[in-house]
């Protein structure tokens, strides 16, 4: 659910690496926009001036001494940017609104997976998000091992692709859990090792309740 004072809509595509989040969070834009939707494709770390140069710092291969409480506070930077200057303004003019990533991986990464806590994430997220939640969240979930090969395939690792399979596994398991446990109604997990059509349809069809 979004915020009452928004009008528009958001969706948020989540999961580990080597989903295809970034592939069919395009093709959903476009199939919305086909229907007449007013629609903005955006990513997580991200999307505006300053958050892309966060994005730079936070996930460069140069950076893999960074603390993790330096890694924290420097997603919820963007987020909280990202979410000024364009997902909050956007919500409000009534558009639907498309992240490859939100609030829920820092949840997953930073607050299960490195130990920080669910609660003080939830809290620094709803202070970088003005307590806005998704209407809708997509869990792309894969198999570690297909993931990681997709990943190396593309040939351009960051990072938090170059972690351990081990910590791959948690974040699996730590996304899964997660939306198992929702009660919201707001998550939706697709097998994602299935090929690109089918998994885009399994996507299209998980919005239908969510527009009039």
């Amino acid at each position: 659910m979004t915020n009452q004072k928004t009008l528009g809509l958001l969706i948020t595509l989540e999961g580990g690496e080597g989903g295809g989040k970034t592939t069919q969070i395009v093709r959903l834009r476009d199939k919305l926009t086909a229907l007449g939707k007013d629609v903005i494709a955006l990513r997580e770390p991200g999307g505006t001036t300053v958050s892309e140069q966060i994005r730079e710092v936070v996930l460069s291969a140069k950076n893999a001494g960074m603390a993790y409480t330096t890694e924290v506070l420097l997603f919820q930077a963007a987020r909280a940017q990202i979410y000024r200057e364009i997902v909050l303004p956007s919500l409000a003019a009534g558009k639907v609104v498309l992240m490859d990533r939100s609030r829920d991986s820092s949840v997953v990464y930073q607050g299960i997976v490195r130990g920080f806590g669910r609660e003080l994430i939830d809290q620094l997220n709803d202070i970088s998000t003005k307590n806005t939640l998704p209407a809708l969240t997509i869990l792309l979930d894969v198999p570690v091992p297909t993931g990681l090969a997709r990943v190396a395939e593309a040939g351009n690792n960051n990072r938090m692709e170059m972690q351990g399979t081990e910590f791959h596994e948690k974040v699996r398991q730590a996304y899964l859990d997660l939306a198992k446990a929702d009660t919201t109604g707001r998550w939706k997990i697709i097998d994602a090792s299935q090929s690109l059509e089918a998994v885009e349809a399994a996507i299209w069809q998980a919005t239908q309740n969510i527009f009039p």
